[in-house]
């Protein structure tokens, strides 16, 4: 029998709490194991309960969603944060995938993407919010002398399999999916992402976003 997702929900308002509650116990496979209503006390029920997924809002009294996202990252790196938000620009969804985060859904998209997200982000895949994920990233290099994510060109296959490792799949389910063998998927990934000069997950959902990969799925 698979595994129980088990999920801590910080978030300083009542009401907006009480809806994401209602959101994972309405779901067979969740397990809510602890609520927070700042980020002091969201530390402290994921270190007491070590869930699997963590669903934080940035704008909390105390340690913020992106602080505490750091935070985690550096002490319980086995919990995805994901970080959920009114801010829709650009410079917070970069703040919180660089600080650890693994998902990023807007609270008005919460209904239609928290549940989604949840799923993508426990089996080691990373989510946006698909309403502002094909325009928060831009993916052309700042920094002179970096190599360009859009360097040289993948095979399809390489192709197929950075898309999937995107949108959240495992090796062993992209494997399945395209009828190849593990070790070639691992082959083609390494390569895949050593082309785009890819070397951390908020790079490869920058890269994903800009191809519209993520809001297609």
């Amino acid at each position: 029998m698979r595994e129980r997702t088990r999920i801590v929900l910080a978030d300083d308002h009542p009401i907006v709490l009480n809806g994401l509650r209602n959101l994972i116990v309405s779901e067979g496979d969740f397990d809510l194991v602890g609520e927070a209503t700042n980020g002091a006390m969201a530390l402290a029920a994921i270190r007491e309960t070590q869930p699997h997924i963590a669903v934080v809002d940035i704008s909390m009294p105390g340690l913020n969603g992106i602080v505490l996202t750091r935070r985690l990252a550096n002490e319980i790196p086995s919990v995805g944060v994901l970080v959920l938000t009114l801010h829709e620009d650009r410079g917070f969804v970069r703040q919180a995938f660089d600080a650890g985060a693994r998902g990023y859904v807007l609270k008005r998209s919460a209904a239609e993407c928290l549940v989604q997200a949840i799923r993508a982000v426990v089996v080691g895949g990373l989510y946006i919010d698909p309403a502002i994920a094909d325009r928060m990233f831009d993916v052309t290099p700042k920094r002179a002398g970096r190599r360009s994510v859009t360097g040289p060109g993948l095979t399809d296959r390489e192709t197929d399999v950075v898309k999937l490792v995107a949108l959240g799949f495992t090796n062993k389910e992209i494997a399945h999916q395209l009828g190849v063998g593990l070790k070639s998927v691992e082959t083609y990934k390494a390569r895949g992402t050593e082309k785009l000069g890819l070397k951390t997950r908020a790079e490869l959902v920058r890269y994903a976003a800009g191809q519209g990969w993520l809001a297609d799925a």
